[in-house]
């Protein structure tokens, strides 16, 4: 890998947690059913991924749709209280994300959690990682608007800066599993890398794409910055994607 002085590098990574980081969508799945079913209800596995990847709230929304007849924010208490539990018991990491959240912590690369989970779940999941790899968490009940609105990741980006006024979007690069989360990252203008799990993300000249992080390294990451500052088309020569008529899918999906 060359670079000159000139060239920004990778400075920072903002990681998705449910479904990225960590395999809790079993978790959250369980929860919901329960919770449904407790009020007379069913839930099928379609509309348990209608949830994957939004906000807490907009998911309280559908459960009450379902016939839950709670207060969102008890809908919200009750089933994170119930992932907590099971996080504790057992930390359901994803293929290659500590290797290389060691990998980038090694090389100095700040990190930064953006999720739509709350703060008492998220940090259960930091609290478990033998080394301080997050410099910050931004959570669902840190921001006024949920993914798939930009403000996390915006709110991320604002914060890395506070510590060095050089960073731009630029240098972030964004690891996302979902659509609305993949949406977020791009409308926010960081370097977005999609990782499929739960359900498939449509095809999006914005977003790279990799089938897992097994094996991903630094050099891997900080090529996405570099393609971009030199003014390659990263998705292009990621995705080898070589028509137009793929860009903006996943609004449209979402």
């Amino acid at each position: 890998m060359h670079s000159s002085p000139s060239q920004p590098l990778l400075k920072a990574v903002l990681w998705d947690m449910d479904g990225t980081l960590v395999d809790t969508e079993p978790y959250w799945i369980a929860a919901e059913s329960a919770m449904v079913e407790a009020h007379g209800g069913t839930w099928s596995h379609g509309q348990a991924m209608q949830l994957v990847g939004q906000s807490l709230v907009h998911s309280a929304g559908i459960l009450q749709r379902a016939g839950v007849r709670l207060e969102a924010r008890e809908i919200i208490d009750t089933l994170s209280a119930q992932v907590i539990a099971q996080v504790r018991k057992e930390v359901p990491w994803r293929p290659g994300a500590r290797e290389l959240l060691d990998e980038l912590h090694q090389a100095g690369i700040r990190c930064a959690l953006v999720t739509m989970s709350e703060g008492p779940l998220a940090g259960v999941v930091v609290e478990s990682l033998p080394k301080p790899y997050f410099e910050f968490k931004v959570t669902g009940d840190t921001v006024r608007n949920g993914k798939p609105h930009p403000e996390a990741y915006l709110t991320a980006v604002e914060r890395l800066k506070l510590d060095d006024p050089s960073l731009t979007i630029d240098h972030c690069v964004a690891l996302e599993d979902s659509v609305p989360g993949a949406t977020a990252a791009i409308a926010s203008g960081v370097v977005t890398v999609g990782i499929p799990h739960q359900v498939p993300l449509p095809a999006d000249r914005r977003m790279i794409v990799w089938e897992t992080l097994v094996g991903k390294s630094v050099d891997d990451v900080n090529e996405l910055v570099l393609n971009r500052v030199s003014g390659q088309d990263a998705t292009d020569s990621a995705n080898n994607v070589g028509s137009s008529d793929d860009a903006g899918l996943l609004e449209g999906a979402n």
